[in-house]
């Protein structure tokens, strides 16, 4: 297999902001969460849906999503792991990585769904990273 590969630093950085990122979505910070991605940024995360767009378009998205959790004294938690790095032509990374959702509730054992694999475009620069396109495919729909 012959790929140019993202440096150390760069893979690191990018691991970092996973980090930041999703801990901004799973404490309902969703302004905090969708100025991760560019401001023309896209999110597509439930299958059959239109991909949300623009910073706006993503915070709009997440409050109707989680709109179902009302009522529901409910922690989710997004556990990102085995990030690829792809560097693409044009500058960007082209990022694959396998998600789990951990769901619990008060009492309760952690339920872990769905299991997914998050397909980002990156932009990297002066040390910052920002999601320019965010597509989720969930396992249980091969």
């Amino acid at each position: 297999m012959t790929e140019t590969l993202a440096t150390t630093d760069v893979y690191s950085q990018v691991q970092h902001f996973y980090a930041h990122q999703m801990q901004a979505l799973d404490g309902l910070r969703f302004e905090d969460y969708a100025a991760t991605f560019t401001e023309d940024g896209t999110f597509q995360h439930s299958p059959g849906a239109e991909p949300a767009r623009t910073r706006p378009g993503i915070v709009k998205e997440l409050v109707e999503f989680h709109k179902r959790f009302d009522g529901d004294p409910v922690q989710r938690r997004h556990w990102f792991t085995h990030i690829a790095l792809t560097p693409r032509a044009d500058g960007s990374l082209a990022s694959t990585v396998y998600a789990l959702v951990v769901t619990v509730r008060p009492g309760g054992k952690p339920e872990i769904a769905p299991s997914c694999v998050v397909h980002d475009v990156l932009e990297v620069s002066d040390g910052q990273v920002l999601t320019r396109s965010r597509l989720v495919t969930h396992d249980q729909m091969f």
